[in-house]
């Protein structure tokens, strides 16, 4: 029942809260798990109440005048079959007109006129999932009108909405969205070489003072090496041309400076990614291509683009793919290996849910659909599954809101509620 879900959340939120509140919180606490108790039991009851005719069917009587209505699907897509008596014995079904109508969450209505035949009324339709729907029956014989109605639910539960936000169930609308294919590729984390200076002496002479060492953090303009000039014997300062760390120091006091390379400086703000293709994937990896890479531990996450792609394969036959990464967090370590996810085609379908609403139940994969405050199972007919995407063929409307997040709650509290699937 709805309650039960209200008390899963509402004992979620009290080990949340501060033992202060404990106390205030029992009483209500108590009183919801009592009228969730009540309401099982009466479900239960009513359960119990309902009376089998002789195929297993709700059996609905008004005096002498009898319909055994049951849903019929050994074989056969489910259908209504009826049997009407008078006096606990067959009536000719020539004589009865009966009609069936069942009214859905959010008032749709499906309604079936019955025919005869062998020895039952048959209905004109498919009673289509999920069976859970108010049932209004109107049957005529012999001039004399009788009629029926009851609740028929399964996978049906009422949450009030701030019971729902405070559980974190979170709802989408449904509609259209775009499919992609995606390929995974393996690398390594690279330096950005157009954020990457070798720094050298304007002139060539004596190093008089270091002012940065391996691995130190410098911002353009910072000086980094004061040189004598071997010509002028005039000191000249040598600064950073870009910020970034030193990588590389190749210069010690006392030093020529000759025309060697005396510092590297690289801004890792921006990382290559360095990506193996092989061969036969080639021609799917272009240029332009969306890139989501992964640090080794799975937990650092970019998007980028691919840049460029080899046209030279390495020793292992692969050829590399790169794309540049903005790496401001400084998450990525040059060195590091990466996976990525690189998008290789795409579709717009009509019709698609999160992948993260699914859930079993019965023999189907569904979803949720929300109607006010009440939430309601929805089996689908799936086509393509493509990352957090998955299409949808048949079982769901567009426009429809379907629950997202947490719907195992929504499944839960379903199954506490016992409503069974009817036949």
């Amino acid at each position: 029942m709805n309650k039960q879900l209200l008390l899963i959340a509402l004992v979620a939120l009290s080990a949340c809260g501060s033992r202060d509140e404990s106390g205030a919180k029992g009483g209500e606490h108590a009183a919801v798990a009592a009228e969730a108790a009540e309401a099982a039991e009466a479900a239960e009851a009513a359960e119990a109440a309902v009376r089998k005719g002789p195929h297993n069917g709700r059996l609905l009587a008004d005096g002498p005048f009898a319909l055994e209505l049951a849903i019929f699907e050994s074989g056969v897509p489910p259908e209504y079959h009826a049997w009407p008596t008078l006096d606990s014995k067959p009536v000719s079904l020539a004589d009865v007109e009966l009609i069936v109508e069942l009214t859905r969450l959010g008032n749709k209505v499906d309604r079936f006129e019955f025919a005869p035949q062998a020895d039952y009324l048959r209905g004109n339709g498919v009673v289509r999932e999920p069976h859970s729907f108010v049932v209004k029956v109107t049957a005529t014989h012999a001039g004399k009108t009788y009629q029926w109605s009851f609740d028929s639910f399964e996978g049906r539960t009422a949450i009030a909405a701030d019971i729902a936000q405070s559980a974190g169930i979170e709802t989408e609308v449904a509609g259209p969205a775009k499919l992609v294919d995606t390929l995974t590729l393996y690398g390594n984390i690279a330096p950005d070489q157009a954020r990457q200076r070798q720094v050298s002496a304007r002139y060539p002479g004596l190093i008089r003072t270091v002012h940065k060492k391996l691995g130190d953090q410098v911002r353009a303009g910072e000086p980094l090496v004061a040189i004598e000039s071997n010509e002028s014997l005039q000191t000249y300062t040598v600064t950073a041309p870009v910020n970034g760390i030193v990588t590389a120091r190749d210069a010690n006091p006392g030093e020529q400076s000759g025309d060697r390379t005396l510092f590297t400086i690289v801004d890792p703000s921006s990382v290559w990614a360095e990506l193996s293709v092989f061969t036969r994937d080639r021609a799917r990896v272009r240029p332009g291509a969306v890139v989501r890479v992964r640090g080794a531990d799975s937990s650092t996450e970019v998007l980028g683009k691919i840049e460029r792609v080899d046209v030279q394969a390495s020793a292992n036959q692969a050829v590399i793919a790169r794309a540049t990464l903005d790496n401001s967090s400084g998450l990525f370590i040059p060195g590091g290996f990466v996976t990525a996810e690189v998008s290789v085609g795409e579709r717009e379908v009509p019709l698609a849910v999160r992948t993260s609403g699914l859930q079993p139940f019965r023999d189907f994969t569904v979803v949720f659909e929300k109607v006010d405050d009440t939430y309601e199972v929805r089996m689908l007919e799936l086509g393509e599954q493509r990352g957090e995407w998955v299409e949808v063929l048949g079982g769901l409307s567009p426009g429809a809101s379907y629950v997202t997040e947490n719907s195992y709650l929504i499944k839960a509290d379903v199954e506490k509620s016992g409503a069974s699937h009817d036949h």
